[in-house]
């Protein structure tokens, strides 16, 4: 089992400088696609696979981070399993990495992430369906009825009917031009 240790952004400059390092960030694809660390390699939590990383790390020394290092934080164990003695955690993710006065590489073209889109949309449906029924008709607070269940169902089993909708839609297909995910 690796050790866990956490380090700071400028910490990583000065490990990436004295060791081969892999740079992991363990956000969804879309995330990293509209911001990223020039370094980092896509790793998603969704679909992380030991035995795949292994391959691509190739004895290097892994740092994983994702957006404000609080997932990196709460998926430690899985990183612990990685078959390297030492795994360190980047502090505070990409939000820490700027403030740090560090750069990161932003595609302002990208699709907003697939979350971002259902929370705009769920709280559209919501204040919509609260405003046609108080002008309209009563009837229509069920629309914000139907939503807020549809958004306790996603939390409770983890499954997004709106997420995957959304997946559908042209703009959401872009995908990373730079081979950047691990697969």
């Amino acid at each position: 089992m690796a050790k866990i240790i956490e380090i700071t952004p400028a910490q990583f400059k000065q490990l990436s400088e004295n060791e081969n390092v892999l740079l992991c960030d363990i956000r969804e694809p879309d995330e990293h696609n509209r911001e990223r660390i020039h370094e980092a390699l896509n790793v998603p939590l969704s679909s992380f696979q030991h035995g795949d990383l292994q391959k691509v790390a190739n004895g290097r020394t892994l740092v994983f981070h994702c957006q404000s290092g609080n997932r990196t934080k709460m998926n430690a164990n899985k990183f612990a399993n990685v078959e390297a003695e030492t795994v360190y955690l980047l502090t505070g993710g990409i939000s820490e990495w700027k403030k740090a006065g560090f750069s990161t590489i932003q595609d302002e073209k990208a699709p907003l992430p697939i979350m971002r889109q259902v929370q705009m949309i769920a709280g559209s449906l919501i204040v919509l369906g609260i405003i046609l029924a108080y002008t309209v008709n009563p009837a229509f607070m069920l629309l914000s009825g139907f939503v807020g269940a549809g958004l306790f169902f996603a939390g409770a089993s983890g499954f997004c009917g709106m997420a995957n909708l959304l997946m559908f839609l042209p703009y959401n297909k872009k995908q990373c031009q730079s081979n950047c995910t691990i697969k």
